[in-house]
């Protein structure tokens, strides 16, 4: 009975001191392992890193370099005959204002006229010289104004023209209201005039004749006049 309890007790301690030993070799090989991967991850990194390129940079002395290339030696481009823009004629329409604001009369171009324009006199030079125009032309390309302007003077009618009703309407006893988008220039004068909305589109056409027929104070911007876009709502009505 001794006996075997002796062999316990001794059995226990040399496990034990097995045990200490074993875990410590097993720690210790566990923490080599870990630091030989975070080595090798770093060392890989720093291996794959490309080295910054280089820039050289060379100065040349003055006197190293050559002489400028001559001018009289550069090949001209060929002369090529350009047609100069040519001003369209503005063609204005008539417009019944009163003896006070009729201004001095002006003569319009016929057809013939318009199409004896020709376009500016240009010269060439058989060597390549260049071209050389004679007449100075500027022309204006008129551009419509955006919906909306801002301007510190509204324009004002001064001139308005009722529209004519259509026949067929009246005897069929139609009614509406058109309303009439219509360009003011600078000078107060109806340019373009475009339907916004119609009840009934017999009445368009006569809204928009009455409509380019409308005279207007100029709108005011920047103590300037300035062209912007007004709406004119012109009623149908039949008086009972």
């Amino acid at each position: 009975m001794t006996q075997v309890q002796a062999t316990a007790q001794y059995g226990m301690r040399e496990l034990k001191s097995l045990y200490q030993k074993y875990a410590f070799i097993g720690l210790s090989i566990a923490a080599l392992l870990h630091f030989g991967i975070i080595g090798v991850y770093y060392l890989v990194g720093y291996l794959q890193e490309e080295e910054e390129p280089v820039v050289m940079v060379r100065i040349t002395k003055y006197s190293e370099l050559g002489p400028p290339p001559s001018m009289t030696n550069t090949e001209t481009a060929p002369a090529v005959q350009v047609s100069a823009p040519v001003a369209r004629p503005t063609v204005g329409v008539p417009v019944p204002v009163p003896d006070a604001e009729v201004s001095p009369e002006q003569t319009i171009a016929t057809q013939e006229e318009m199409s004896a324009v020709q376009s500016p006199v240009t010269s060439m030079d058989g060597d390549g010289g260049g071209i050389q125009i004679e007449q100075d032309m500027k022309v204006e390309l008129d551009e419509d104004p955006p919906d909306f302007v801002p301007v510190e003077k509204s324009p004002v009618p001064v001139k308005q023209i009722p529209p004519e009703y259509p026949d067929i309407a009246k005897r069929a006893g139609v009614q509406g209201t058109v309303w009439v988008k219509c360009l003011v220039d600078k000078e107060g004068k109806v340019k373009k005039a475009v339907v916004m909305k119609s009840d009934a589109e017999i009445f368009n056409e006569p809204a928009i004749q009455a409509a380019l027929q409308w005279v207007f104070t100029p709108a005011i911007m920047n103590n300037g006049p300035v062209a912007v876009w007004a709406a004119i709502p012109f009623r149908f009505v039949l008086n009972k």
